[in-house]
């Protein structure tokens, strides 16, 4: 069954969240023990970003998972 979530959106939803709390890359990878170009990969969808990584972005971030799931 093919997914129709935009996992381009995911990426850019991350980034927009983490430029909205004033933190840089380097800053958010080492919140969540991940490189900064980790992160990069991340919020340009070229990296599978596992769901235990998208709950460390959330708690660093100090928002629900889903806020990355909506558009």
């Amino acid at each position: 069954m093919k997914s129709n979530y935009n996992f381009k959106r995911l990426g850019k939803n991350i980034k927009h969240i983490r430029k909205s709390k004033g933190l840089s890359q380097e800053k958010l990878a080492e919140l969540i023990g991940k490189s900064r170009n980790y992160i990069g990969l991340a919020e340009r969808a070229e990296v599978n970003i596992p769901v235990s990584v998208i709950f460390d972005f959330a708690k660093a971030l100090d928002v629900s998972p889903k806020d990355f799931f909506e558009f």
